[in-house]
C-alpha cells in the first residue's frame, strides 16, 4: 500500500485532535449554557412566586386574590406562557391567573406548609412546561390558620428557543473558526515543508542529469541529511568514472601486448610464435589483475617495493620494436643502475610503456629512454624517466590540455588520447610528477619523476 504524503499526514494529525478538541468544547459549552438558562428560569419563577405571594392576602372565606400591580403582566394576558394557580389544603382552587384562559394544566397535588417542588411537564396543547410549588400557611389576627400551595408555571418554549438559537451561533461559529484553522494550518504546512518540496525537484533534476548536486543551504534539519546525499553523489560519481577510466586504461595496456601477438603471429617459427603469444597472454592477465586490484582500491598502491628500470625498459624495448616492425626506428636505452623505482611494478611497467609507446608512435627514426636516481633534501631519493623521440613534439600551448583524458595533440592521428593521463595519474598517486617539454633530437620530451631507492 503507497504512503500518503507527510503534509496529509501532519495534516490529518492536526485535525483530528483539533476537530475533538472543538466537540468536546461545543459539548461543555452546550451543557454550561443550558444549566443556566435553567438557572435563569428557576430564578424567574421563583422571583414570580414571591411576588404572587406578596400580593396575595386571603379573606375571611379563605380566598385569595392577588393584586397584579401591572395591568400588562404575563399573568393577566391569556396564553403569555406564565400561569399560577392557588388551591388550599384539599386542594380546590382559591384562585387562578386570567392567563389559564383556555387551558389545563396540571399544577400537581397541594402541598403541606413548607413544602417546595419544582418540576417538568408536557401538556398536549402548551407543550412542555417548568412547574414551581410552594405550600404556605397564613395566620391572621384571630390565630385563625389558612393552608395555601401556590404554583407558577412557565412555559418552556422560549428556552428551547433561545437553546437553538445558541446552538446554531456556536455551531456555526465553531465550524467557521475550524474551517479556517484548517485553511491556515494547510497554508503554514505548505510553507513549512516546502523546503522538503525543493528537495524532491532537486533530487529528481539529479537524476535526469540536469544538476550534478544538490544546493548546499537548507534549514538545519534537512542540512546534514542533504550534506550526506551531496557526498553519496560524489561518492558515486568519482566511482563511476574510476570505473570508465580504469577501463580505458585496461583497454589501453592491451593495446601493446595484442599488437605484439599479431606481429608474432605472422612469423614462420610455430614455437617462437607460440613462446611469444604465451608471454603476452602472461602480460595482459597481469595488466588485467592489476587494473581491477587498482579499481578495486580506488587507484592507491598498497605497499612499497624496489623495482629496476633497466629489465622493464628492455622488455618494453623488445616489444615495441615488434608492434612496430614496419617502422624503420632506433629505441636507444641510456639508464643509469641507480635507477631504481619504490612502488609497484606494473604500475612503472604501465607508466613507462604508454610513454614508449607513443614515443616509437611519434618518432621519425629514434626513441631516447634515459634515467637516474639523485637525492632530495629530506633524504628519500627521487627517480627521473626522461623519454625523447625526434618526432613533430608538443606545441606548447598544447601541452596542459594534452595531459587531459580523451585530448589528443592530432585529432585526425588513430588513437584515444589516454596514455599521457594514464601516466600523470600514476605519478600523482606516488607524490611525482610529470613534465613536457621539447627534445635535443628535436621532438617531445617527456620527464617524469618518481620515488626512487
Amino acid at each position: 500500500m503507497a504512503a500518503s504524503s507527510v503534509s496529509r499526514r501532519l495534516l490529518f494529525s492536526v485535525a483530528v485532535p483539533l476537530l475533538l478538541f472543538f466537540g468536546v468544547m461545543v459539548f461543555l459549552l452546550d451543557a454550561r449554557f443550558r444549566n443556566l438558562s435553567e438557572a435563569s428560569m428557576q430564578a424567574q419563577i421563583d422571583a414570580q412566586m414571591v411576588a404572587l405571594i406578596a400580593s396575595s392576602d386571603p379573606d375571611d372565606a379563605g380566598a385569595v386574590n392577588p393584586t397584579l400591580q401591572d395591568a400588562e403582566s404575563r399573568l393577566a394576558t391569556p396564553g403569555s406562557g406564565l400561569y399560577a394557580r392557588v388551591v388550599n389544603r384539599k386542594g380546590r382552587q382559591v384562585w387562578r391567573s386570567p392567563s389559564n384562559t383556555g387551558t389545563d394544566i396540571d399544577y400537581g397535588p397541594p402541598l403541606l406548609p413548607g413544602q417546595r417542588t419544582f418540576r417538568y411537564s408536557t401538556d398536549p396543547v402548551l407543550g412542555s412546561l417548568a412547574v414551581a410549588s410552594r405550600g404556605l400557611r397564613w395566620e391572621d389576627d384571630r390565630s385563625r390558620r389558612i393552608d395555601l400551595t401556590f404554583t407558577v408555571a412557565t412555559s418552556r418554549e422560549p428556552y428551547y428557543l433561545q437553546l437553538r438559537e445558541f446552538r446554531q451561533g456556536l455551531l456555526g461559529g465553531v465550524a467557521v473558526l475550524t474551517l479556517l484553522l484548517l485553511v491556515t494550518l494547510a497554508v503554514l504546512l505548505r510553507w513549512v515543508l516546502r523546503p522538503l518540496h525543493v528537495l524532491e525537484l532537486q533530487i529528481r533534476q539529479v537524476e535526469s542529469g540536469e544538476r550534478e548536486q544538490l544546493d548546499t543551504e537548507w534549514p538545519r534539519e534537512l542540512s546534514g541529511v542533504v550534506g550526506n546525499l551531496n557526498a553519496l553523489l560524489a561518492g558515486e560519481r568519482h566511482r563511476i568514472a574510476r570505473y570508465r577510466d580504469t577501463l580505458g586504461n585496461l583497454a589501453h595496456s592491451l593495446k601493446t601486448p595484442l599488437a605484439v601477438i599479431r606481429s608474432s603471429l605472422a612469423g614462420s617459427d610455430a614455437k617462437a610464435v607460440a613462446t611469444a603469444v604465451d608471454a603476452q597472454v602472461e602480460r595482459m592477465s597481469t595488466i588485467v589483475d592489476h587494473q581491477l586490484k587498482r579499481a578495486a582500491s580506488g587507484g592507491v598502491t598498497v605497499g612499497q617495493r624496489t623495482v629496476a628500470v633497466a629489465p622493464i625498459a628492455q622488455d618494453l624495448r623488445v616489444a615495441l620494436l615488434k608492434v612496430h616492425g614496419r617502422k624503420d626506428f632506433l629505441i636507444e636505452l641510456a639508464l643509469d643502475d641507480s635507477a631504481v623505482f619504490a612502488g609497484d611494478r606494473d604500475d612503472l611497467y604501465e607508466a613507462l610503456g604508454n610513454l614508449m609507446e607513443n614515443a616509437a608512435k611519434w618518432c621519425r627514426g629514434q626513441v631516447r629512454v634515459s634515467g637516474d636516481c639523485s637525492p632530495r633534501h629530506d633524504g628519500t631519493r627521487q627517480l627521473s624517466l626522461v623519454v625523447e623521440d625526434d618526432g613533430p613534439g608538443f606545441p606548447s600551448s598544447d601541452r596542459e590540455r594534452v595531459m587531459q583524458r580523451g585530448v589528443r595533440a592530432d585529432e585526425e592521428t588513430p588513437g584515444h588520447g589516454l596514455g599521457l593521463a594514464m601516466v600523470q595519474d600514476m605519478a600523482r598517486v606516488y607524490g611525482g610528477d610529470v613534465e613536457l617539454g621539447d627534445s635535443a633530437l628535436g621532438g617531445a620530451r617527456v620527464k617524469l619523476r618518481l620515488p626512487g631507492a
